[in-house]
Parts: structure tokens; C-alpha cells; sequence
């Protein structure tokens, strides 16, 4: 079966309530979790946008959970050196329990030092140096680097993990899925799509295939789901407008057709657990080996005692 962890919405939660939800997954029988990455959340409403850095340090002394990130960009905000140092750390402090998951980022957060935000084509050519960049890096020997977009002048890591960490990388469109396959150490998306998977699979991946999904559990469905409009209607956004935007007010320009109905058709909302597990089985059937569940709303102890005692028995 595989294996369903928690997913630690950094755009929604605050440093302080992200531990605690980490440590609730954790005594709720979750043994991993993904956490974002963001400098800005997608929606004004959903309202935070922590340091990741701290949160995972943080979350490593205080639990045993798996940490994976879902996903950090590093090519454009943080040079990939200093997100190598980073993801040192952490894997450090988890004991090796640490994947960095890596994508090609969202103008939403990479436009924050007025840099030029790049094509689709050369945002993966920089993902694809800035991983041999770190993955250099963490050997422990000293690097010096002149790629086509990074310099690296006489680096070492002197804490660095004592294994190479590993790098999933998200992947939503046919040229970053080649990425994927041709360098990371995992395939990582948002949807049940089990097309890009199988191709995955079957083109010489390796390393697990993981996915994230959101669900709004409460007593009453109708609820629920305008909860989940308010916060995350930004997911109905369509096609490449995820990767241009570059505030949060577009987003929610952007999200002005998207209803409640829509919501509530592709989320499960409300306290029925077979609306739950339908949900679920998308993500099992299309064959992925992990998935990763966040509970939309501030409600996180009741989803977790709800999801524990109705969702994962019928799975």
C-alpha cells in the first residue's frame, strides 16, 4: 500500500502552528509529512508564508517524522549553494530523514528581488545546474563552479550529510517530467495523474512517485467547501497562469469564476469518509507510491482524529 503522509501548508499556517500540526500528524500515526516553500501565499485570505528553514529545524527536534519539501525552487531567490547548505542542515538535524524536493518555481515568489522571471525552458535548464550544483556541494569537498547560470567560488560544506540527499523534483508539464526522469531521485505533482507516472516509471525513473491533495473535512459539506473556496479557489486557476502570476491579488483576480460547486466537485468537503477515501483512491489507483493529504482550515485536530478512526481504516 502506499504510504499516506500529511502536507504542511506553509501558505496557510504560521511557524508556530505548522510544529504543532506536525507533531499532531505525528501522534495521529502519519510518519511523514511535505511542507511548502513559499515567499507569498496564493490568496491574501490564506495569509501566511513562513521561513521553511526554521520550521523544519524545528520540527526535527521534536518529532521523528519524515521531512520532505513540496517543493523549493532553487534557482533564482536562494542560490542553489545556500539552499545546498540549507538541506545540509536539515538532513543533519533528521537524522538523514530529509528529501529536498525541488521545482522550477512561481513568479508568485521568485519575482520578490526583481530579477527577470525566465521561460518555462530556461527556468529548467537552471534547475537542472543548480541540482549538480548542490549535489557537489554535498560531498563535503571544496567546489568551485562557472556554469551557464552559477558561480560558485571555493565553497565547502563543512556540516554536510553524511549521504546524498535525495531530489524529487516537481513536474507538471512533458519537459520538466524529462527532468525528472533524466536527474531526480523521486517524481512529484499535485494531481491523480497517472499518465505522467507510468511515463515516469517506465522511462527510467527512479525513487518514489508522490502527490498532494486537499481536503476540507467539517460537520456540515456545504460549509466545508465554501471554506475551501475561501481559501484555496486558486487551485482552479487553469494552465500556466500558477507559474506567471506574480501576486496574490492576481490569484484571486484570476479565481473570480471559479464557485463554490466547482470546489466541492473536486475536493472532498464535509464529514462523509467515503467521500474521503473516493478521493484518495484517485491518487492509489493512478499508482502513486506516496500520498500526501492537507485538512484546508483551522480545524486540524478534529481532521486528524476524523481522518485516524473513519479515513484510514477504509483504506
Amino acid at each position: 500500500m502506499a504510504e499516506i503522509g500529511y502536507f504542511l501548508s506553509g501558505e496557510e499556517h504560521g511557524p508556530n502552528a505548522l510544529l504543532e500540526q506536525a507533531k499532531g500528524a505525528e501522534a495521529h500515526g502519519f510518519s511523514s509529512v511535505w511542507i511548502s516553500d513559499h515567499f507569498h501565499p496564493w490568496l491574501d485570505e490564506q495569509g501566511s508564508s513562513p521561513f521553511v528553514w526554521g520550521v523544519i529545524g524545528a520540527i526535527a527536534a521534536t518529532t521523528s517524522l519524515q521531512v520532505t519539501t513540496a517543493v523549493t525552487c532553487p534557482t533564482m531567490r536562494i542560490h542553489p549553494a545556500i539552499v545546498a547548505q540549507a538541506a545540509a542542515t536539515a538532513s543533519l538535524q533528521l537524522d538523514g530523514r530529509f528529501r529536498l524536493g525541488v521545482g522550477t518555481g512561481e513568479a508568485l515568489n521568485e519575482h520578490v528581488l526583481g530579477d527577470r522571471w525566465p521561460g518555462a525552458d530556461e527556468r529548467i535548464d537552471q534547475l537542472r545546474e543548480a541540482i549538480e550544483v548542490m549535489r557537489k556541494l554535498w560531498t563535503g569537498e571544496q567546489l568551485s563552479f562557472e556554469g551557464d547560470h552559477y558561480v560558485v567560488d571555493r565553497a565547502r560544506l563543512y556540516d554536510h550529510p553524511t549521504e546524498t540527499i535525495p531530489v524529487p523534483i516537481s513536474a507538471f508539464g512533458p519537459k520538466a517530467l524529462d527532468l525528472a526522469i533524466e536527474v531526480g531521485d523521486g517524481f512529484v505533482t499535485a494531481s491523480p495523474d497517472g499518465d505522467s507516472r507510468q511515463r515516469y516509471q517506465d522511462e527510467g525513473g527512479t525513487g518514489p512517485t508522490m502527490a498532494g491533495v486537499k481536503v476540507c473535512w467539517g460537520a456540515d459539506e456545504d460549509e466545508a467547501a465554501k471554506l475551501a473556496h475561501h481559501l484555496w479557489r486558486n487551485e482552479g486557476v487553469p494552465g500556466e497562469l500558477a507559474q506567471e502570476l506574480p501576486m496574490p491579488g492576481h490569484f484571486a483576480q484570476a479565481s473570480e469564476l471559479v464557485t463554490v460547486e466547482a470546489i466541492k466537485d473536486s475536493h472532498a468537503c464535509g464529514p462523509d469518509p467515503e467521500r474521503h477515501v473516493e478521493i484518495l483512491k484517485e491518487y492509489l489507483d493512478a499508482g502513486f507510491d506516496e500520498v500526501y493529504v492537507n485538512q484546508i482550515g483551522p480545524d486540524q485536530e478534529g481532521f486528524f482524529e476524523f481522518f485516524e478512526s473513519e479515513v484510514r481504516p477504509r483504506l
